[in-house]
């Protein structure tokens, strides 16, 4: 069971949809699917370098109540918090339909 004191972070959690532009060029566009209250964790952090580039990968573990809203959340999806984006990478079911603990990895550019 989750507290409700727990979930003190607020994420919005969205969904890619394909349109097409004036020349018929697919073109994906994110939408908000839900805006929910969460519990943070934070998993780890790494930096690697690429191509003479620094940068940071920022892991989280985020913990939602199960809805009918959130249930079909799948890493097609992703996660905004505190304005970032996030890659969704696993998303597990917690109990009977209790809770969803999503895992996402973000990315922290130098000079962003």
């Amino acid at each position: 069971m989750i507290k409700a004191g727990e979930l003190d972070r607020r994420i919005t959690l969205q969904r890619a949809t394909v349109t097409r532009d004036g020349l018929n060029n697919p073109v994906e566009t994110w939408g908000d699917h839900a805006t929910v209250w969460a519990k943070y964790e934070p998993v780890s952090d790494g930096e690697k370098f690429r191509a003479g580039e620094r940068a940071s990968e920022i892991g989280a573990r985020f913990t939602i109540r199960y809805s009918s809203q959130v249930a079909d959340v799948s890493p097609n999806d992703r996660l905004i918090f505190a304005g970032r984006p996030y890659a969704i990478t696993r998303v597990k079911e917690v109990g009977r339909r209790v809770a969803l603990e999503i895992t996402v990895v973000g990315r922290d550019d130098d000079g962003e």
